[in-house]
């Protein structure tokens, strides 16, 4: 099988396959490989936090044109994976000097379905591309075309809780790793002081209280015709048990602006979380924080407008200083796709890991706020 994942987050991934009791766990470029049984699969569904899509590849063939890539797309068993009245969709990320029109591939593959039953049933099956019974993926690099069954549909990182998000969300599947990347041990206090959407916070308290992030949505692979719904049912169960009643540590999310605060405020409700949240208009510039030890995660605006990157000086220069007067003894990360204006937080980070925000290449920081006596001793 293969977990799709973000860039950077491929060493995150393949430890959680293995705490599942996944096999030969191999780390590739924005995915990991894996083998294990139909509970695995399940398993891997309903708890991962950090992949996309779980795919389990069906066929892999070179095609060096569209007419060959049509010819073993047909020639596939696909009474195998669904049934004439089964409506189906089809993903495809093709890559290489061959074959550069995803969609125009997508449509063969499709065709190439149609005509197989067609030949052997007398009719097509339907498309359904919002709510298909069978999901397949696409993937092509070069000559080199795997086909895989989907067995998520909606991407991992739709676990179910945003109502609403603020501009430049953060996706949960890279909140989630970055909390994993940056080791935080789920009994820190942690705050997320420009909380927008609250994402960070949501994914926080879902760590720490160990709630599935599959818990909330349903997965493409429970429409499969060899869907196995006792043991899907076992592992609902099981994941209800493994629930702690409260957080393992304060989770803070907070932030200035009252309409941030309000969609974030829906996204914890709907996640069932609101008891366990501290939510608070306060902003990061003004609020003179005491407290030390906290885990400080933020992910502050990038400006990505010309005209705005003036502005964003100042503004990280801002960030920087309120960090080194008021975070003392706190360990603070940022993720930040403006590389320019991180260099200008004037903190020297303990740890850089380059990520990618959708297509936009990130930094991941890490700043140790030590307080004087330990300034000294270093």
């Amino acid at each position: 099988m293969i977990a799709t994942t973000f860039f950077g987050l491929e060493g995150v991934l393949a430890e959680e396959l293995k705490q599942l009791g996944a096999e030969n766990v191999e780390p590739v470029t924005r995915a990991v490989a894996f083998r294990g049984d139909n509970e695995i699969l399940y398993r891997a569904n309903l708890w991962l936090r950090t992949a996309l899509k779980v795919l389990v590849p069906i066929r892999k063939f070179n095609a060096f044109n569209d007419r060959e890539f049509y010819d073993l797309a047909r020639n596939i068993d696909w009474q195998k994976y669904m049934a004439v009245s089964d409506t189906f969709a089809i993903d495809c990320v093709a890559s290489g000097p061959i074959f550069t029109h995803s969609k125009y591939l997508a449509l063969k593959c499709k065709d190439a379905i149609a005509d197989y039953f067609r030949d052997r049933r007398g009719r097509r099956p339907d498309v359904d591309v919002e709510y298909p019974d069978v999901r397949f993926n696409v993937h092509v690099y070069n000559s080199q075309v795997t086909i895989s069954l989907d067995s998520t549909g909606i991407p991992m990182s739709k676990r179910g809780y945003k109502v609403r998000q603020t501009q430049a969300p953060l996706n949960e599947v890279m909140a989630a790793g970055i909390l994993k990347l940056a080791g935080w041990d789920y009994k820190t206090p942690f705050i997320d002081p420009m909380c927008g959407s609250g994402t960070f916070a949501v994914e926080a308290c879902m760590m720490s209280m160990n709630i599935a992030p599959g818990a909330f949505r349903h997965f493409a692979v429970e429409k499969w015709r060899d869907f196995d719904s006792s043991i899907w049912t076992a592992l609902k169960k099981e994941q209800k048990e493994l629930m702690q009643k409260t957080p393992l540590a304060p989770i803070f999310a907070f932030d200035k602006d009252p309409m941030a605060l309000d969609i974030c405020t829906q996204n914890v409700e709907k996640a069932g979380l609101a008891d366990y949240i501290d939510i608070d208009r306060k902003d990061f510039f003004k609020n003179d924080n005491k407290d030390k030890g906290l885990f400080v995660v933020m992910n502050p605006p990038y400006g990505e407008r010309l005209e705005e990157q003036a502005d964003m000086i100042e503004f990280y220069k801002n960030i920087g200083n309120v960090l080194k007067s008021n975070y003392i003894g706190c360990k603070a990360w940022v993720i930040s796709g403006n590389l320019e204006a991180l260099k200008k937080l004037g903190l020297h980070p303990s740890k850089k890991i380059k990520l990618f925000n959708g297509p936009l290449e990130c930094r991941l920081e890490c700043f140790e706020m030590y307080d004087g006596s330990k300034k000294r001793n270093i």
